[in-house]
């Protein structure tokens, strides 16, 4: 998305090692678009020996605000103007605001966020049992979060039990200086005094003992915060065990690629609630977005149906589905099935056969009978074409039975979005199309011999361009849009 820039456009952006496949430029971009800011967001990758350099350096550009990815979330807080309470006693930030002394303040909506789409999602945390699998650097700011929002004890189970141990207790550690970092002097400086008390809520277990928490009724929220399942291994769940899913009250998987994994899949078959991290990706961005529009006198304030928007994004772009395109011989249902998907999951619709239909102003069967079907078919690549130098994206695509066969239009096609072969038996075709003369191939003595080879010769050149392939015999254009929406992951809730 390129947003248009001018004399007052500011400038916001992300560093960290590396940035490429960053999803923040999405989440900013859209952002402001949507609420009409004029403001740019853009990724620099920074190694590690720069980050002080990077950190004057947008500083002196006047760079409005920058999120911090890793490696690099506690080696900016030295060259920060101030930080947030809450990010000092993690000791991470991933956003810096602007201050009147011309530097950064640091906050960390990493947490702000997880806690945001958890309140979305109807967590509660207060007086809950918590578990977090895993001890990695998104672990420490998620066992923080819950243990000062008040749950009752906070498990960490790491491979490495020792992982797990220093996690913990650098976690108690924070908390039991709450206290006294929330009381900062005038220049930002801590004031002296001792650690407050405070129970050691935070409790580090081997993950191999995870049948510790299974007696009895107990009921936990489930951090996943391991790459377990991540793509390609999407297969893989950190805990597979059917038992210990049936403990599970809510399930966060902190991978979000595949939208939905099998960590999720499984605390689902249990009666869990699951959602994706995707949704703390989305809230910890908003949160930033907010404060950097922000100030004393005005408060921006995204809402819900507005985050909902960008969350919708963030799915198609993570499933590769920028658009959904189905493809597949006449009367395998596309047009019925892309009307309902569009209606469910609220995308614009773009039939290929119509949209040529309506920018040459004649139908199909005149095309074919003025100009011959190869002039219709360099009509379809030109559409492509267009649809992929555009970025056009966030459409359900219904494609005419053609289109497919050549190859640089399958090759478009992969760049386009995600493309479900509606998989349809000539007998069922034929059943469907008896008797319809618009269908110009279909013109004969035999249509029924002429749907049969026509799909033998399309069948091999259907599944080169598929990404999903779906049978349609014997199910309803309903139950095939709830069964492509299953296979995308694309739910929007």
């Amino acid at each position: 998305m390129a947003n248009y820039t001018d004399g007052n456009t500011r400038v916001c952006g992300l560093i960290g090692n590396p940035v490429r496949h960053t999803l923040s430029p999405l989440i900013h971009n859209s952002l402001a678009e949507m609420l009409d800011i004029n403001l740019v967001y853009v990724p620099f990758e920074v190694k590690e020996d720069n980050v002080g350099d990077a950190i004057r350096g947008a500083a002196a550009l006047d760079l409005q605000g920058l999120n911090v990815t890793i490696p690099h979330k506690s080696a900016v807080i030295p060259y920060l103007d101030d930080i947030d309470p809450l990010a000092r006693g993690i000791g991470a930030v991933n956003t810096l605001v602007r201050t009147n002394q011309g530097g950064f303040k640091g906050y960390n909506t990493d947490m702000t966020g997880l806690y945001r789409a958890m309140v979305e999602e109807g967590v509660e945390l207060e007086g809950k049992k918590v578990v977090i699998l895993g001890a990695g650097g998104v672990a420490r700011p998620a066992a923080f979060l819950c243990a000062s929002k008040g749950a009752e004890v906070v498990y960490i189970l790491n491979r490495t039990f020792e992982k797990a141990q220093i996690v913990a207790d650098e976690v108690n550690k924070a908390l039991s200086k709450l206290d006294k970092v929330e009381k900062l002097t005038d220049d930002g400086i801590e004031a002296d005094g001792v650690y407050g008390d405070y129970e050691e809520k935070v409790i580090p277990m081997p993950i191999g003992e995870y049948d510790r928490l299974l007696s009895g009724d107990d009921k936990y929220i489930v951090l996943q915060c391991t790459s377990v399942g991540l793509f390609p291994d999407v297969n893989s769940a950190v805990i597979e065990d059917e038992r210990f899913y049936e403990h599970v009250s809510v399930a966060l998987d902190m991978v979000y690629r595949p939208v939905k994994t099998k960590f999720m899949k499984l605390a689902e078959n249990a009666g869990a609630k699951s959602f994706s991290g995707l949704k703390m990706l989305l809230y910890q961005g908003i949160d930033a977005f907010e404060l950097w529009n922000s100030d004393e006198d005005n408060k921006l304030k995204v809402t819900v149906e507005q985050a909902n928007e960008i969350y919708k994004k963030l799915v198609m772009e993570v499933s590769g589905a920028r658009n959904i395109i189905l493809e597949g011989f006449m009367g395998s249902g596309k047009t019925t099935v892309s009307e309902i998907l569009s209606d469910k999951l609220d995308l614009e619709l773009l039939d290929t056969d119509e949209a040529i239909v309506e920018a040459e102003g004649r139908s199909i069967n005149e095309i074919f009978a003025e100009d011959g079907e190869e002039t219709f078919r360099c009509m379809e690549t030109d559409l492509l074409e267009m649809i992929v130098s555009e970025h056009l994206g966030e459409m359900v695509i219904s494609l005419g039975g053609g289109l497919p066969l050549r190859e640089e239009n399958r090759d478009l096609l992969k760049k386009a979005g995600k493309v479900v072969f509606l998989r349809t038996t000539p007998e069922t075709v034929y059943e469907r199309l008896e008797g319809d003369s618009t269908r110009p191939l279909l013109q004969g003595d035999d249509p029924k011999s002429r749907i049969k080879e026509l799909l033998e010769d399309r069948k091999e050149r259907y599944e080169a361009a598929a990404d999903i392939i779906v049978d349609t015999d014997g199910k309803t254009p309903e139950e095939i849009a709830k069964e492509i929406i299953g296979l995308l992951g694309m739910v929007f809730e």
